[in-house]
């Protein structure tokens, strides 16, 4: 073995092993996964769910929890899409694989004009498909690889575009309430992901909806991180800081926090004070005299 091949197999089992401290944190924090789940891995053929799928078979083998790995991939009937990869690659793993057909592909082409953004409808029809499987398969968890720029930049879409202080939760039930949907990939950086597929030469297959999209939102909203984190380094890293942090009684969303009930908490304060005070009102008076004189 030569000291070159020595240093990148270093390299790579210290990126592995952080990527796996984040996946692991993140599940442990938001009880992700549990003894016995079914958790469906949902395989897109980008960078990130090859890495999510790669994380969670390695803890999947260390970890004291038993739960079963079910590796899916939406068949959107994309023109040119490659329909063997990630069949043979999932069964390079050892891992088991379904195949979902259901054309979205004409379906999105067909309602959205050109130059419009498809990301909203696709991804409505890919969750709708991905819920009906998960409901005829035992499915108890979801898993999408949705990273933590991710999160991030649909906190900025949401705010520029929507008006709304809403990004992706790390995890989340369906509003049927029929599903749970975790991102373990939440605290992870996208830069480790890029990093971890180019030495794990992940069979990539573009996007050819999304892809062909470099004007779009989010687009637009990445490079905006991207010059903030040149600009100012760990400015990203304060963002998702603050969205684990939240203050609700600091903005200003009266649905969120009862503005209404502030004088009657200050009035109920007011009355524990005067109970619990021992000392008799008038007994301050000589200090309070020496102080404001």
């Amino acid at each position: 073995m030569t000291e070159g091949y020595e240093k990148v197999s270093n390299t790579f089992k210290k990126l592995q092993a952080q990527l796996r401290g984040l996946v692991g944190k993140a599940i442990e924090e938001y009880s992700m996964i549990g003894e016995g789940d079914r958790v469906m891995v949902c395989l897109s053929g980008g960078k990130d769910s090859y890495t999510m799928l790669d994380l969670l078979l390695s803890l999947q083998r260390s970890s004291p929890v038993r739960f079963e790995l079910l590796a899916v991939n939406l068949d959107q009937k994309q023109p040119g899409f490659p329909a063997r990869t990630l069949p043979d690659y999932a069964e390079s793993l050892g891992v088991p694989f379904r195949l979902i057909e259901q054309d979205t592909y004409s379906v999105v082409k067909r309602v959205i004009p050109p130059g419009k953004t498809m990301c909203g409808l696709c991804s409505r029809l890919r969750r709708g498909a991905l819920y009906r499987f998960a409901g005829l398969n035992g499915v108890t968890k979801i898993a999408l690889g949705h990273h933590r720029d991710d999160i991030i930049e649909t906190l900025f879409l949401n705010m520029f575009f929507g008006g709304r202080l809403k990004a992706m939760p790390p995890k989340l039930l369906s509003e049927d309430k029929r599903h749970i949907v975790i991102r373990p990939l939440s605290f992870v950086p996208e830069s480790l992901i890029v990093r971890y597929a180019a030495a794990r030469e992940f069979p990539i297959i573009p996007c050819s909806l999304c892809g062909s999209q470099p004007n779009m939102q989010r687009v637009i909203v990445k490079n905006m991180l991207k010059e903030w984190q040149q600009q100012f380094p760990g400015r990203v890293e304060s963002i998702f800081s603050s969205m684990r942090n939240v203050a609700v009684s600091q903005l200003a969303d009266p649905a969120a926090f009862n503005f209404l009930r502030l004088e009657a908490v200050r009035a109920d304060a007011a009355d524990v004070a005067s109970a619990a005070d021992p000392v008799p009102a008038g007994e301050f008076a000589p200090i309070l005299d020496d102080i404001w004189s």
